[in-house]
């Protein structure tokens, strides 16, 4: 085994997968999910599985954001026969072809889509990723606590923790981090 095969194995990795499905197919898009979500999820290595939906009269895209823990385990369930075969029956409805893109850890937050540079060292991910969850994570507590409350959101700790920290993730991914990585590239990549 390679050294990077053992570093890839110990950090795991993770593939953001992007269909995007007209509205009038999203039905049809929905009942497919329900088969590959399972299918998926058992397959070996598997961790993680998060869906994003696409916003009515704004996206038309479904992201789906899996994590294995293993590069190989993920280029394996990518590369199956069954997703073949589950793509496959839904190919006619996508407006694009099945697209997908493996990164390792966190990678995918600091390198550019089409980007051929290098991964900027763990320390400067980590003091980057710090930099911006610290302040997130505040200010969300601070805006979501005093909302959740009045709108008799139930007071259970690990439920705040649960909304909180789904809201501070999809900022960092959708919002800050593509941002924040552009404005700091010279010092990531030095």
């Amino acid at each position: 085994m390679s050294q990077q095969d053992s570093i890839s194995m110990q950090h795991g990795a993770s593939a953001i997968i992007t269909h995007r499905v007209s509205e009038a197919q999203q039905a049809a898009y929905e009942q497919w999910l329900e088969e590959i979500g399972p299918a998926c999820r058992a397959s070996q290595g598997a961790l993680d599985w998060h869906l994003i939906r696409p916003i009515a009269g704004y996206s038309d895209t479904y992201s789906v954001i899996i994590r294995y823990d293993s590069e190989h385990n993920l280029q394996q369930w990518m590369a199956s026969p069954d997703r073949q075969q589950l793509i496959a029956k839904i190919e006619h409805i996508l407006s694009a072809k099945d697209s997908y893109q493996i990164k390792s850890g966190l990678d995918f937050l600091f390198v550019p889509e089409a980007a051929k540079a290098l991964v900027p060292v763990r320390w400067k991910q980590f003091l980057m990723t710090w930099s911006a969850i610290f302040p997130l994570v505040s200010l969300v507590s601070l805006g979501m606590i005093p909302l959740m409350d009045k709108v008799g959101f139930p007071q259970i700790y690990l439920l705040h923790t649960l909304v909180i920290t789904g809201v501070v993730v999809m900022l960092m991914v959708y919002v800050v981090m593509p941002r924040y990585a552009k404005l700091m590239r010279n010092w990531l990549h030095r």
